[in-house]
């Protein structure tokens, strides 16, 4: 059976911080260390994202991701197909089909139609869709607000800058 992997939530944080930088632009690697996950996992994240448009990657010393289109454009579906492809959350193996009373072919009754089953996963595998598409990177930011200190979004618009500041000055340096 398909499932959202951790990678969906820890793309869904990252999206989250380009919902508050100002005009920055931080790296997979700074968002990551921001976290405290692995860069590498993160870094095969965000060509998926990018792909499906979510975001935009710059390149150069001032180099790194910003949100593609408006956060409140941007639903949590959006991000799940495109981090994880649009996966059934169910994939029937129509085992009804084969009990051993039937010996042999299964009678027609058996068969046909979906399968009870299927149905009730893929009714299950809509609502899901549908609650996940209801919400936005803007209404997980808002939930976000209402949780956490007015200055802890500065602190962190602080805390990437100065990695920013700090990479160029690296550069330079070897460019010297």
């Amino acid at each position: 059976m398909a499932h959202i992997t951790n990678s969906v939530e820890y793309g869904i944080h990252c999206l989250l911080w380009l919902v508050y930088v100002d005009d920055q632009q931080p790296s997979s690697r700074d968002l990551a260390e921001l976290q405290g996950v692995s860069p590498s996992f993160i870094a095969k994240i965000f060509p998926k994202l990018e792909k499906a448009g979510i975001v935009r990657a710059n390149e150069g010393v001032r180099g790194g991701y910003r949100l593609a289109k408006p956060p409140q454009d941007i639903t949590v579906l959006d991000i799940v197909d495109a981090i994880e492809g649009k996966k059934p959350l169910f994939d029937c193996q129509e085992i009804r089909g084969r009990c051993a009373v039937f010996e042999g072919d299964p009678p027609g009754w058996a068969t046909s139609g979906l399968c009870s089953i299927h149905k009730v996963m893929l009714q299950a595998e809509k609502s899901m869709r549908d609650t996940l598409a209801q919400e936005t990177l803007v209404s997980l930011s808002q939930s976000v607000d209402r949780k956490a200190p007015n200055n802890f979004s500065p602190k962190v618009n602080v805390w990437l800058s100065d990695r920013s500041d700090s990479r160029r000055r690296k550069i330079k340096r070897k460019g010297s």
